[in-house]
């Protein structure tokens, strides 16, 4: 399925009836679109699995709903967070179909929306925006006129870092080979939405915002930005579909330092590798891997080892429960990796 975790399809969807497949998450980890890097993360992918347990079950429990079935435990045994005695990294979905914009003519035909309706992925990522962290795509997209102000509900241009007033609702392509943004009417005529689902999308979109919000304040994290992706059931139901309210999928900060792999990110931005990736990005941007002469090096043991608790302690703290023992608490391994970092 990708570099971070892999998908086994058990049943295939249908037009008129969901499949069914299962999430393994695994220890792996990616930065800056270079894929599997050299080092994997020790028990990355059941803490990832784990907290993602969680927030779905927290959707159903506000009334939305998800592609979630349940953890799985010994090899068949499906159960929810509540029934699984240790930390797995298995997770049971529906499936939907995945219908594939034409490219034609150096643009993407998305008429396939137009005639099927049900049991399918919406071919949008809705990011929320809490605050905008120093590198957000904000800045560049203000600075070239492609985002306004207004649309943000500002009057003067944000500083990075500065929490916005409500959150503001974001919106990309899914499918494209390299995603792009798109304001709201864009993305209604695209995926062939009408205003109800619009709308309806962009209140799930803002429970779950409020929803990650409270939980990231609980464990002592500040949630600057995360991103969901959403599906039609065969009754052309809404339903949250891949994974939510991870250290992978939203961005979370600790005085100012950012959460997750983004701290590998810090680590590798001072490598030779990343100069030279990111001249080789410069010269082209769509074969540029290929031009990276240098590998990636391995992180070093401490950093690796810090990373891999931090993880292990957001899923014990999200939850509420020790599936990690002799983990730390998340504010002092944080507080060893800003020293280790700076």
């Amino acid at each position: 399925m990708g570099s971070v975790k892999d998908l086994e399809v058990l049943e295939h969807p249908s037009s008129n009836k969901t499949g069914r497949g299962r999430f393994i998450f695994s220890d792996r980890y990616s930065v800056f679109d270079w894929g599997e890097m050299p080092d994997h993360i020790p028990n990355k992918g059941k803490s990832l699995c784990i907290s993602a347990a969680y927030f779905f079950e927290k959707l159903k429990s506000l009334g939305l709903k998800s592609h979630y079935l349940g953890l799985v435990e010994d090899g068949n045994k499906l159960g929810r967070l509540s029934d699984i005695e240790i930390p797995v990294n298995i997770m049971e979905v529906k499936l939907l179909r995945v219908l594939t914009p034409l490219h034609k003519s150096g643009r993407y035909d998305y008429s396939i929306y137009q005639t099927e309706k049900n049991n399918f992925l919406i071919p949008l990522e809705i990011i929320y925006r809490k605050s905008l962290p120093k590198g957000s795509s904000v800045f560049k997209r203000l600075e070239e006129g492609s985002l306004k102000l207004e649309d943000l509900g500002l009057k003067e241009m944000p500083l990075p870092g500065q929490t916005l007033r409500k959150p503001f609702l974001d919106v990309s392509t899914k499918l494209e080979e390299t995603d792009r943004y798109l304001n709201w009417p864009e993305a209604k005529d695209i995926a062939h939405l009408d205003d109800s689902e619009i709308e309806d999308i962009k209140k799930i979109t803002l429970m779950i915002n409020e929803l990650i919000d409270k939980e990231a304040e609980k464990v002592g994290l500040k949630y600057e930005d995360g991103k969901i992706e959403i599906g039609f059931d065969e009754e052309r139901n809404l339903i949250v579909i891949d994974v939510l309210g991870t250290l992978d999928e939203c961005r979370f900060t600790f005085k100012g330092m950012p959460v997750s792999k983004e701290i590998a990110r810090l680590y590798y931005r001072k490598t030779d590798w990343f100069k030279e990736l990111v001249e080789a990005k410069k010269r082209d941007s769509i074969n540029w891997k290929e031009k990276v002469n240098l590998s990636p090096p391995s992180l070093p043991p401490r950093l690796k080892e810090l990373i891999s608790m931090a993880y292990c302690a957001f899923a014990n703290e999200i939850t509420g429960r020790i599936w990690f023992p002799k983990v730390p608490a998340m504010k002092a391994i944080l507080e060893e990796i800003i020293s280790y970092i700076i």
